[in-house]
């Protein structure tokens, strides 16, 4: 039986060529980590310039799952609880949480996103779409078909 995890190369490709193809690839993996970090801070100071990058993380799940249990986000989030519990602590002064006593297990925190917190990041949400929108939009209809294509390839690869 063959190994469905082998790695098939193509026929005829040179290896010095694939390598030196591959370190590029890395090279604009590293820019848009560093780009995606620099975005983070830069909407989290949009929403409040005290919010910390973490803080913005914290705001980005709730916004996905709605009110969670400290710990559980702590876990998700792979901080530890006195961090996370920092965080959740500097996010209530901001104005941008409230915890409250989880109904479903009284020693548990429940922390939920303020109604002015889920505006702010609604907002910021719909600028970044806009930016890359626009930065898409510059693009032919066939590029963004591919890049899209050659994403999903990459997702369907990752462990």
């Amino acid at each position: 039986m063959a190994d469905p995890f082998a790695i098939v190369k193509p026929a005829g490709v040179d290896d010095a060529v694939m390598g030196a193809l591959i370190d590029d690839v890395e090279q604009q993996f590293a820019m848009m980590f560093v780009n995606a970090r620099n975005s983070i801070r830069a909407r989290a100071a949009a929403i409040d310039p005290e919010l910390p990058p973490l803080g913005f993380k914290v705001l980005t799940v709730l916004s996905r799952s709605g009110p969670r249990q400290q710990g559980c986000l702590a876990e998700d989030m792979e901080v530890d609880k006195a961090m996370m519990s920092r965080t959740i602590k500097q996010l209530e002064v901001l104005g941008l949480v409230v915890r409250s006593i989880d109904p479903r297990d009284g020693r548990a925190l429940l922390v939920a996103m303020t109604d002015e917190a889920r505006e702010r990041f609604n907002a910021n949400l719909a600028d970044a779409r806009r930016v890359l929108h626009d930065k898409l939009a510059e693009w032919e209809p066939g590029e963004v078909r591919r890049f899209t294509g050659l994403l999903a390839k990459l997702n369907e690869s990752a462990l």
